[in-house]
């Protein structure tokens, strides 16, 4: 399915375009490796959640499975005698990741969590002195990321009111524009050692051009990294070539490892054997050649596995190995251009509610934004999302009056958008 077949102008807000629309979707079976929660009367439900949530896929059991039957048969040989080895298991993962995100190899590991991670980067990459110590930030980053940069800042020593740059949106605007961002740079760009940015708006869905923000840090002498928690599995990305320093995210989202999954972690090549990078060290991220000689000197593996702490958890390995291998059958750039098909009529559709129930804070355009759309509604929006839920659909809600919905190519079809969009006219107008 190519997003140049039709504009969105040619949409047609019903049930037989939509059924006509996933008739023709060439990756329309890939909603069948999933299990798609039951309504109360045992239909599947809309499924809008996937931004917060992904859903399970059907081998994500059996592949768990795999792993608690040779727990149980072979004890701790299971880390060499398994049907798929412990000992390497993450590496199982790597080349799906790696073609994810678009990176090479060694410059990807799935390890810990996303916070995790981005202080584990933030050890290497944020290295402030008394002239280069500022931090820019979005001012509506996700609490967590706000959390750790100013527990950072602090760390070294610095007041984070002070340390901490926020770029935001204009006066009565709801985006960030480029340009603002780049004029920042500019401007204090020599007081900035790190930039640290989520390349995908939790609150509003903006996407940020990475590659753009990356050659004017880099041009200021800063460090860039960018948190993916809702880009990684959702936009096509171009990591190495984008010539960021580090990238982070969580594997639960978009992803559909499970909740809590493990997460993911970018290092770029430049970086891969920069061993004088100060580091956080375990000895999951010693040469795994020497690794079981108990050498207490440590001796960091090249690239983006020297950065591991501990040997990870299989059974979230197992799950992410499930969705990874779907995603690698299809790819990104098809997965990418249905999800933008898909957004593109859910916003069709919202727009055709009457009374300017719904208003999209999201960017139309779809460079500008992935699977997900956020709106303003009208009425109470917390009694909206308990009767979307009774109805049988699923999105979530942000304060003060923020409704997200996300309509994923993987298991989302043209009819959920439609269906959606009937119950959201049948609320407008009752």
């Amino acid at each position: 399915m190519n997003s140049s077949i039709l504009s969105i102008t040619q949409f047609e807000n019903s049930e037989k375009f939509a059924r006509d629309m996933d008739a023709k979707d060439a990756i329309a079976n890939l909603r069948n490796e999933f299990y798609i929660p039951k309504t109360t009367k045992g239909e599947p439900c809309i499924y809008f959640a996937g931004n917060s949530l992904g859903l399970q896929p059907k081998k994500a059991k059996q592949y768990i499975e795999q792993e608690l039957n040779d727990w149980a048969e072979l004890g701790v040989e299971g880390h060499f005698d398994a049907k798929f080895p412990w000992l390497p298991y993450h590496e199982n993962l790597t080349a799906f990741t790696a073609r994810l995100v678009g990176a090479k190899e060694h410059e990807v590991i799935v390890m810990n969590s996303l916070t995790v991670n981005l202080h584990l980067m933030m050890v290497s990459f944020y290295k402030p002195n008394a002239k280069r110590y500022k931090i820019l930030m979005e001012k509506s980053a996700f609490p967590s990321d706000q959390y750790a940069l100013a527990s950072q800042a602090q760390f070294h020593g610095f007041n984070s009111k002070e340390a901490i740059i926020e770029i935001g949106p204009r006066v009565n605007e709801m985006l960030i524009r480029h340009e603002d961002i780049l004029e920042l740079i500019e401007k204090q760009g020599e007081q900035i050692a790190l930039v640290l940015l989520g390349n995908v708006n939790y609150l509003t869905g903006q996407a940020l051009d990475m590659k753009l923000i990356a050659e004017a840090a880099h041009k200021k002498g800063c460090l860039i990294g960018f948190d993916l928690a809702h880009g990684a599995g959702n936009l096509l990305l171009n990591l190495h070539d984008s010539q960021i320093d580090f990238a982070v995210w969580c594997s639960y989202k978009y992803l559909n490892a499970g909740p809590g999954a493990i997460a993911g972690c970018f290092v770029h090549e430049k970086h891969a054997n920069q061993f004088d990078l100060p580091r956080f060290a375990g000895w999951w991220g010693h040469n795994k050649n020497t690794r079981f000689k108990m050498d207490s000197k440590f001796d960091p593996m090249y690239g983006a596995e020297g950065w591991q702490l501990s040997n990870p958890p299989i059974f979230q390995l197992a799950a992410l190995r499930a969705s990874m291998e779907l995603f690698d059958s299809v790819g990104m750039k098809k997965l990418r251009e249905k999800g933008d098909m898909l957004t593109a009529y859910l916003q069709f559709v919202l727009e055709s509610i009457p009374n300017k129930y719904c208003t999209l804070i999201t960017p139309s355009k779809s460079c500008e934004r992935g699977s997900q759309l956020s709106v303003r509604i009208k009425d109470d929006p917390k009694k909206i999302l308990t009767k979307l839920k009774e109805a049988g659909a699923l999105c979530d809600f942000r304060e003060p009056d923020i409704l997200r919905a996300s309509p994923v190519p993987s298991y989302n079809s043209f009819m959920d958008i439609f269906k959606f969009g009937q119950l959201l006219s049948d609320i407008a107008r009752s």
